[in-house]
């Protein structure tokens, strides 16, 4: 038996803070989540598997477009064709009532658990190797209950459990996707578990398989690196299974540093920018980059750095269409202050990123824009705004530093 498990194609998924991009670009990465579900469904086929698992979050979110959702249908069509069996339950992102949803009519698919209660599915390969999957959907974007001891237990059939959730953390407000631990799947023994949800592949555990597959396409730089699917090989007689990781992205998303420690022209500086993006450049390629030392920039060039135009132009000197679509800066230099100064200085900086001053700020900004609303939520935002604040004083220090030194 063959089968393929994939999860989180975030079809329409928007790639916000692209838009600076060509339009005709931003349209090409705006299709790659439907580029790597295609590739996907290739893979299958070419694969020749018997059953292919979706474990949530096809759409991203509750309102996918018409045309998302008649690519969907004709991707999964063209395995049902062949007689594949595919299997999926609806996430956090996707919790659509059924009935309002242009899904396959045909017993080659099967939605599990669409009123979130959990379901047991069997059928068999072209072989008659018996098989059973086991999941639920998702028909609220939270679930806190304990839905594990819901699960059935394992018979002889081999068993695949299919969950799109989070593992349990000491945070209780992130403990609201169906909330578990790897103790409690192990429990279950099931053949294999199939995960959604989080966009990291890895597996939580080897024996028996407890997999998160990851995305299929990165939407952010907080998600590197390749993206796809994995195709599992049971062994019918032992019941083991073999994993291969089929990568399926069209574009990846990568971090590359620049580390200053002394001034910089504007033209050394461009050039070792292109010269660390190059050496990363190996497919198409959306990079971040940081600049450590940030300090050592002027005015000038700090501001040259943070402008879209100039990644632009950048990213000529890139192959594959690779594009700079992020720079971050950062002080790498300890402030050196006197003991008294010091205690004022932290005191000053807690309170000014206190995260209740910078709500208040950004109060009446935020009333009129619902984008500057969501992206004071993001703590990753916060901290970009700490660490170029931080740039800004370590370059005014620098400069005090250097007329005091000169007198």
């Amino acid at each position: 038996m063959k089968f393929m498990h994939l999860a989180d194609a975030h079809l329409d998924s928007p790639f916000q803070g692209l838009s600076f991009l060509p339009s005709n670009e931003f349209k090409n990465i705006k299709q790659s989540t439907q580029k790597s579900f295609t590739e996907a469904i290739d893979t299958a086929l070419d694969r020749n598997v018997d059953l292919v698992l979706i474990a949530g979050d096809t759409f991203d979110s509750v309102h996918p477009s018409p045309q998302s959702q008649l690519f969907f249908n004709r991707e999964i069509k063209r395995l049902t064709d062949q007689k594949i069996q595919v299997v999926m339950i609806l996430g956090n992102h996707d919790y659509l009532n059924p009935d309002e949803m242009l899904l396959p009519q045909t017993p080659y698919f099967k939605l599990l658990g669409s009123n979130e209660e959990v379901e047991e599915f069997e059928s068999k390969t072209k072989e008659d190797f018996p098989y059973t999957v086991v999941g639920f959907s998702y028909q609220h974007n939270h679930i806190e209950a304990d839905k594990i001891s819901e699960f059935p237990k394992k018979g002889d059939n081999f068993t695949i459990g299919l969950m799109h959730a989070g593992a349990k953390t000491t945070t209780n407000y992130q403990n609201v996707y169906v909330p578990f631990t790897t103790a409690e799947i192990k429990d279950l023994n099931y053949d294999y578990f199939a995960l959604g949800h989080i966009h990291l592949r890895q597996a939580l555990s080897e024996e028996p398989l407890i997999v998160y597959s990851g995305n299929l396409q990165g939407r952010h730089i907080n998600e590197q690196g390749s993206k796809g699917v994995y195709i599992g090989t049971v062994d019918e007689p032992t019941k083991k299974v073999s994993l291969d990781f089929i990568e399926t992205a069209p574009i990846i998303w990568q971090m590359a540093t620049l580390t200053l420690d002394q001034e910089i022209s504007q033209t050394d500086l461009t050039r070792q920018i292109v010269e660390i993006l190059t050496k990363k450049n190996v497919q198409k390629t959306l990079f971040g980059l940081t600049i450590e030392g940030a300090q050592y920039l002027s005015e000038k060039e700090l501001e040259l750095v943070k402008d879209s135009e100039y990644w632009l132009q950048l990213s000529n000197s890139l192959k594959f269409d690779s594009r700079l679509v992020k720079v971050y800066l950062t002080n790498n230099e300890k402030l050196q202050l006197r003991t008294a100064d010091k205690e004022a200085f932290d005191q000053a900086e807690s309170e000014t990123f206190a995260l209740d001053k910078i709500y208040a700020l950004a109060n009446d900004l935020s009333k009129k824009s619902d984008y500057v609303a969501d992206i004071l939520k993001k703590p990753e935002f916060i901290d970009e705004v700490k660490e170029l604040a931080q740039v800004k004083l370590g370059q005014k220090l620098k400069d005090i530093n250097d007329e005091v030194n000169s007198n």
